[in-house]
C-alpha cells in the first residue's frame, strides 16, 4: 500500500472521527443548555409523532394478536425460532383438535353403541371440526394480519428510523456549525465557518425532506392496516360464528340422549348423575332382557312418534341403530312382521324391534 493512499485513508478516519467527536459536543452542550438547537417545523413534529405512535402500537397490537391466537408462550416462542432460523413451523394439533381426538377415542374405547360411547364420539367429532376451523382462522390471522404489520415494522418504519437518525446527524452537524461561525474571530475563520455553514444547511434541507416524505407516507400504511384489521375481524367472526353453529348442532344431536339412561362400564347403576341415586321413570335402566311391553302399533298409512327404551344395535342395513330414549317416528308396512315396526330418524330409515319401543299416543 502506496503512501498516497494511506495518507488519504487516515484524512477520512480523522474527518469522521472529527464529525463524530463535534456532535457529541454539540448534543452534550444542548442537554446542558448551552448550545442552540435547530427545531423542526411544527407540522414535521406532529409527523414525527405519529410515527413514533404508530410504531410502539403496532408493535403491541402485533404481540397481543400473537397471544389470541396462541395463547401458549412456548409454542410461540418455538414458533419464533423456527420462523428466525428460516425453517418450516411443526404442524402440530390444534388443542380442540387433541380434545376431540381423545373424546373419539374414548367413545369407541366405550362402544359406539352406548349412550355415553356415542355421545363422546360425536362431541370428539365436533371438536375436531372446532379445531379445524380455528386452524383456518390462525392461518388467515397470520397472512391477512400478522404478516403486513410485521412486514411494515421489518421494512417501512425501519427505513423511517434509519433516516430519522440521519437527519439528526444532519441537524447536529448544522448547529455545529452554526456555533463555530459565532466563535470564529478571524475572517479566515468566519469565511471557513460560513462555507461549511452552507454545504451543513443543503444537507439538512435534503434529508428533512427526504424524511417528511417517508413520514407522510404513514397515512397510506394507516388505510393499508385499516383494510388487515377488517380482514381479521371477518376470519374472527366466521370462526365464532362457525364455532357456535358446531356447538348448536351437537346439543341437537345430543338432546335426545337422556343422562340417567346411560350405565356405568361395570354395568352398575351411574353415580352422580342425579341428586338422587333412584332412577324415575323417565330413565330407564336396562334390564338384563326387554320386558314384554303392551305396544299401540300405528295403522300402515299412519305415522307415530316413539321414544326409545333401550340401545338396539342394527343387525344389518335394513334394520336402523338405536339409541335409549331418542324420538323417532315410526309406522306399519305391509309385510313386515308383527314385532317389527318401520323408523324413521331424519333422513335414516330401517325396521325396529317392537319390544325397543314405546309409541306415544
Amino acid at each position: 500500500m502506496d503512501l498516497n493512499s494511506m495518507s488519504q485513508k487516515f484524512k477520512k478516519f480523522a474527518g469522521s472521527a472529527s464529525t463524530t467527536i463535534n456532535r457529541a459536543v454539540q448534543f452534550t452542550e444542548e442537554k446542558l443548555g448551552s448550545a442552540e438547537k435547530t427545531e423542526l417545523d411544527a407540522h414535521f413534529e406532529n409527523l414525527l409523532q405519529r410515527s413514533d405512535k404508530t410504531r410502539i402500537w403496532t408493535e403491541r397490537v402485533l404481540k397481543g394478536t400473537e397471544c389470541v391466537i396462541q395463547p401458549n408462550p412456548n409454542q410461540r416462542m418455538e414458533d419464533m425460532m423456527y420462523e428466525k432460523l428460516e425453517k418450516k413451523k411443526k404442524d402440530r394439533m390444534t388443542s380442540s383438535e387433541s380434545l376431540g381426538q381423545h373424546m373419539v377415542d374414548a367413545g369407541n374405547d366405550f362402544g359406539p353403541g352406548t349412550s355415553y360411547g356415542n355421545a363422546l364420539i360425536k362431541s370428539g367429532q365436533a371438536q375436531m371440526r372446532i379445531g379445524n376451523a380455528e386452524r383456518e382462522y390462525v392461518q388467515s390471522t397470520v397472512n391477512n394480519f400478522l404478516t403486513p404489520l410485521k412486514n411494515f415494522l421489518e421494512g417501512d418504519m425501519k427505513t423511517i428510523m434509519k433516516e430519522r437518525k440521519l437527519l439528526e446527524n444532519k441537524r447536529l452537524d448544522l448547529d455545529a456549525c452554526k456555533s463555530r461561525l459565532r466563535k470564529a474571530k478571524s475572517t479566515t475563520a468566519q469565511q471557513q465557518a460560513e462555507a461549511d455553514l452552507r454545504v451543513a444547511q443543503s444537507e439538512f434541507d435534503r434529508q428533512a425532506e427526504i424524511t417528511k416524505i417517508l413520514l407522510e407516507g404513514v397515512n397510506s400504511t394507516h388505510a393499508h392496516h385499516l383494510r388487515c384489521l377488517n380482514d381479521f375481524i371477518e376470519a374472527q367472526g366466521n370462526f365464532y360464528a362457525q364455532c357456535s353453529q358446531y356447538i348448536r348442532d351437537l346439543q341437537s344431536q345430543l338432546g335426545s340422549y337422556s343422562v340417567g339412561s346411560a350405565t356405568s362400564m361395570g354395568g352398575g347403576a351411574p353415580s352422580n348423575m342425579h341428586s338422587s341415586s333412584v332412577p324415575n321413570s323417565n330413565s330407564p335402566l336396562m334390564p338384563s332382557a326387554p320386558p314384554a311391553i303392551q305396544v299401540t302399533a300405528p295403522t300402515p298409512t299412519e305415522k307415530k312418534q316413539a321414544r326409545v327404551l333401550y340401545d338396539y344395535d342394527a343387525a344389518d342395513s335394513t334394520e336402523l341403530s338405536l339409541l335409549a330414549d331418542e324420538l323417532i317416528m315410526v309406522y306399519k308396512v305391509a309385510g313386515l312382521d308383527d314385532d317389527w315396526l318401520m323408523a324413521e330418524r331424519g333422513s335414516q330409515r330401517g325396521k325396529v324391534p317392537v319390544t325397543y319401543l314405546e309409541v306415544l299416543e
